[in-house]
């Protein structure tokens, strides 16, 4: 039983084309304004800082520690339990008296042992980076290749456009909101990748089906039918996850709240863009290649 009947819906996607042009931009564009002057938040796994290694004589919740120290530092901190009573804590580089203060702090759990204290380099976070650019590029590129030999390059070229709209309104809206960048934005980004190509292929799929079995219709009727048939099904796979992140936003704890936040834009971001963007983007990118949706070079009439 689905949460919505099947009904067909007929929602003008492609006539008010420009409303949802506008509506891309005026998240895109102030987010990367914001970025070129501010910068985004980055985490510790992009910065570096200071890393302290510790372990208490009694038994001490991971919840507990990471409490205070958060209490005692800037900048959210990674906080980690190896062993029992053996913790790993990893924050902004500290002065030395900063340090001793979240010793004594610490010193109200149980008597603390310090078994490391230095400074770490954000050569990690760097290489992290590097490693999801080329992740991204190669995606894109295989993902070019694919969609061209299951449909047409018009398609490839419209469907790649519209994940490029996906990562920067996941880009501006953590630099907007100014939430801190970790490895676990990275994961989530490229997981939002993932989705939203799935979800772009069913809308592109029901095109070319309809191309088929509608041959008469123009080209904008045709993207907007298809859209409205999978429009239930998009709607119903959105909410399906939107409500299991949003109870984990709510009900999880706080190492994981970045990442869930970045997932429900991302989700948020590909449903739009398979909806609203894609389709009237495969009109725009076709017409400006001499193509039609069947990826065929249109004749120029003499």
């Amino acid at each position: 039983m689905s949460m919505f009947s099947y009904k067909e819906f007929h929602f003008d996607f492609v006539g008010k084309k420009k409303i949802w042009y506008i509506i891309a931009l005026l998240v895109i564009i102030p987010g990367l304004l914001m970025m070129a002057i501010t910068g985004m938040n980055m985490g510790l796994d992009f910065t570096g800082g200071s890393i302290l290694e510790v372990t208490f004589d009694t038994d001490v919740e991971l919840a507990d520690v990471r409490a205070i120290v958060t209490e005692n530092v800037s900048h959210n901190p990674a906080v980690n339990e190896s062993d029992d009573n053996h913790f790993t804590i990893r924050i902004e580089e500290m002065k030395e008296e900063d340090s001793q203060a979240l010793l004594d702090a610490l010193s109200a759990l149980g008597e603390v042992t310090v078994l490391r204290s230095g400074l770490i380099g954000p050569v990690i976070g760097q290489e992290l980076l590097r490693n999801a650019q080329l992740a991204m590029l190669i995606a894109g590129v295989l993902m070019l290749a694919y969609i061209t030999l299951r449909f047409k390059f018009n398609y490839a070229l419209t469907a790649v456009l519209a994940l490029v709209h996906d990562i920067l309104v996941l880009l501006s809206m953590f630099t907007i909101l100014q939430v801190e960048v970790d490895s676990a934005f990275i994961a989530a980004l490229l997981t939002t990748i993932g989705y939203s190509i799935n979800n772009t292929i069913v809308v592109y799929d029901r095109i070319r089906e309809n191309r088929t079995y509608k041959g008469r219709m123009d080209d904008a009727t045709l993207v907007n039918s298809s859209i409205n048939e999978t429009l239930t099904r998009s709607i119903n796979t959105t909410l399906a996850v939107l409500i299991l992140l949003v109870a984990m936003f709510v009900l999880g704890g706080d190492t994981t709240k970045n990442f869930v936040l970045a997932m429900i834009i991302g989700l948020c971001a590909g449903f739009f863009s398979s909806c609203f963007l894609a389709g009237n983007l495969l009109l725009e990118i076709s017409k400006w290649i001499g193509m039609d949706l069947s990826g065929n070079r249109k004749k120029v009439q003499k």
